[in-house]
């Protein structure tokens, strides 16, 4: 682990923002730039040649993605022999918004953003295979901006290989080794769900989620079966895509807005 005050290249460490079972995250001023950025750096005994030709191929598949609620990568080098991966910093991470209570509204706005990027990606033919809280950096103005497109699918794979990891917000069908874009609308469905009810839905995700008299009394009834849909454990039976997943949510949100108004007059 890199200490604060410590030097990398033009960065000067900052404090550690977390670390994974792949990474470390650490907070950075870019000493050239002026700006602050967040430095994700694997660790050293998982970077192989093999990983180094995985990140190349990632990087160039997800570079084309250019959208307000996706975090582009700003660079991938070696310095100091670390390889090191920045991004913009963010304000914080959705897991460390939702630890505090959410208005619906702001539920609601958030669930539109981060379905907007994921439906953006599905459309360009682009899984993202590692959908989670702390995969959502939050900005100025609320604007929700999702990371690690390509990286995420290069930890997984590196983690399996090396006999550690969690199943985490995998859908069933990935956690057995068949990702697919429903996988990732599970995922989407289980953050919602959390948004809204104040818990996590659990293996083996039997409905009703735990929190499901929280979400009875906050959501629309559609709302309530939009989600179970989403997290529906036979993929067969969820959205086929996010894209599919956006637009139900564009039609019901006004009578979720609706009832929510109802709800406090």
């Amino acid at each position: 682990m890199l200490k604060a005050r410590q030097r990398l290249g033009k960065y000067r460490i900052e404090r550690r923002l977390g670390e994974g079972g792949f990474a470390f995250v650490y907070q950075a001023m870019d000493t050239i730039e002026g700006v602050r950025v967040a430095l994700k750096i694997p660790r050293s005994n998982l970077v192989t040649p093999e990983v180094l030709q995985d990140f190349r191929n990632e990087v160039r598949l997800t570079a084309k993605l250019d959208h307000p609620n996706i975090l582009p990568l700003k660079d991938a080098s070696f310095i100091d022999q670390h390889f090191v991966i920045t991004f913009l910093l963010g304000e914080k991470t959705l897991a460390d918004r939702i630890r505090c209570r959410l208005a619906l509204s702001t539920a609601l706005d958030f669930t539109e953003q981060m379905l907007q990027a994921v439906a953006y990606a599905h459309g360009m033919k682009v899984m993202h295979c590692d959908i989670k809280p702390e995969n959502f950096i939050l900005f100025t103005n609320n604007r929700l901006r999702l990371a690690d497109f390509g990286i995420a699918r290069v930890a997984q794979r590196t983690i399996k290989g090396s006999g550690s990891g969690s199943v985490g917000y995998m859908a069933p069908e990935q956690a057995m080794g068949h990702p697919s874009l429903k996988s990732d609308v599970f995922s989407l469905g289980l953050i919602i769900c959390r948004m809204l009810s104040g818990q996590w839905p659990e293996w083996p995700f039997n409905w009703p989620p735990p929190g499901y008299s929280q979400l009875r009394r906050k959501a629309h009834p559609d709302l309530i079966a939009f989600v179970k849909r989403a997290i529906e454990p036979n993929p067969r039976r969820r959205f086929r895509d996010a894209e599919h997943m956006l637009n139900a949510f564009h039609r019901l949100r006004p009578r979720a807005e609706r009832f929510a108004a109802q709800r406090k007059s």
